[in-house]
Formats: C-alpha cells, structure tokens, sequence
C-alpha cells in the first residue's frame, strides 16, 4: 500500500447506502482477486458452507465460538414441547 498525503482524501456520504444490500448475493459466494507486489494476481472464491448461519453482530458479541451457539440452542430445544412426528405425505 503506497503512503501519501492524506488531504486528498475525499469524505464519503453514506447516508443513501442500503444495508444488507448484497447478503443474497454473499449467501451465494463471492471472488477476491488480490495483486501480489510482483504484478501476479491470486484469486480465491468463497463460498459458504451449507447449512451455514451467519449471525448479527449484536448477537455474536454473547456467542464467541460454534460450541457456545449450539449448547444455547439445546438448551432452548429443551424448552419446547415435544413434537409428535407425522408420517409424510407421498
């Protein structure tokens, strides 16, 4: 990264943005394209795993690791009423 003057930086309005503007698109994968020093470029592609849930932030701050998200989720199947199961419809 080249260091400068940083006067000419200009302020950027964010104010007209749409949040989560881009999150179906994300929920789908998405490309990096990086440029080494020596002019070569490394792309890589992201793609979630399935079944992944990506939680709000203001929820992460509770739930540090997987472990902590799943023994507070058993702990809530334990509250529920148990389910009969219904034979499927063919």
């Amino acid at each position: 990264m080249k260091k400068g003057n940083t006067d000419d930086i200009k302020p950027v309005d964010f104010s007209a943005g749409m949040r989560g503007k881009h999150h179906v698109a994300c929920k789908k994968g998405y490309t990096v394209q990086l440029q080494s020093e020596d002019g070569t470029i490394v792309i890589h592609k992201f793609v979630p795993e399935k079944g992944a849930i990506v939680l709000d932030k203001d929820i992460r701050s509770y739930f540090p690791d997987t472990v902590a998200v799943n023994v507070a989720l058993r702990g809530l199947i334990n509250l529920l009423p148990q389910r009969t199961k219904r034979p499927r419809a063919v």
